[in-house]
């Protein structure tokens, strides 16, 4: 893939997806009984939270691989995630606040939840009560919001302007984040353009991973599971 190639949203292909979630899902009990144990274990409080129009339910095998290292984990207890920022922010904010109680937080986001979780960072760090240790992201539209994803077309339909939206996000990312960012992402994305996961502000510490298996397998691909678990030890011992 030309890493020069215009941004747009991806084809959006269900076949290709299905097939490589298929494959992540496969190498799971491998991983499980082999893989887990040459991981760094870790501690203190993780906040997960999932993607659009997706629940708690599509995280619990992060969050349990997450909890199995010795980590504090929650998901984010909101139900589905139907995308609306502005109102979803301060209850996370809540949420995360009362899961740390005042330690050092990391923040892991799929998809949409990166964004949310990149959001809920910033204004924790604004606040100053709750430290952020890390951050990560697992195919998440950092750039142009809904405009570079397959759900554009749903958004426009509901008459967002997808054009003014992107603006709003490039004015959101202008402010730089403190905490230290995993970015994670995979060319072989139809859902989210691959392009539009990497962090656009040079002033953020990021580290941008990519991984081989699609958007839908992200949460459960032993190759993107290795990469959080490593990222988040970095940090306990930052």
């Amino acid at each position: 893939m030309n890493p020069d190639e215009p941004l747009g949203p991806p084809e959006a292909r269900p076949g290709p997806e299905v097939a490589r979630l298929a494959r992540s899902l496969a190498g799971l009990p491998r991983f499980a009984l082999r893989g887990r144990r040459r991981l760094p274990r870790g501690s203190g409080p993780v906040l997960v939270i999932p993607g659009f129009m997706t629940s708690d339910r599509s995280t619990l095998v992060l969050r349990r691989f997450l909890t199995g290292l010795g980590y504090t984990v929650r998901g984010w207890g909101l139900g589905l995630n139907r995308g609306n920022l502005e109102k979803l922010l301060p209850r996370v904010l809540d949420a995360a606040t009362t899961h740390a109680a005042g330690r050092p937080l990391k923040l892991v986001g799929w998809s949409l939840g990166g964004v949310i979780a990149r959001e809920t960072a910033r204004e924790l760090e604004r606040g100053r009560t709750t430290p952020v240790a890390h951050i990560v992201t697992m195919g998440t539209p950092v750039v142009g919001g809904p405009k570079y994803t397959a759900t554009a077309d749903r958004y426009a339909a509901r008459g967002y302007d997808l054009d003014d939206i992107e603006r709003q996000v490039a004015a959101r990312n202008a402010e730089p984040i403190a905490a230290p960012i995993t970015a994670i992402y995979t060319r072989r994305d139809q859902i989210v353009h691959w392009r539009a996961c990497l962090d656009p502000n040079p002033r953020n510490a990021v580290e941008h991973v990519e991984v081989q298996t699609g958007h839908f397998g992200l949460g459960f691909d032993p190759e993107t599971l290795r990469v959080v678990a490593e990222r988040l030890a970095e940090a306990r011992r930052g």
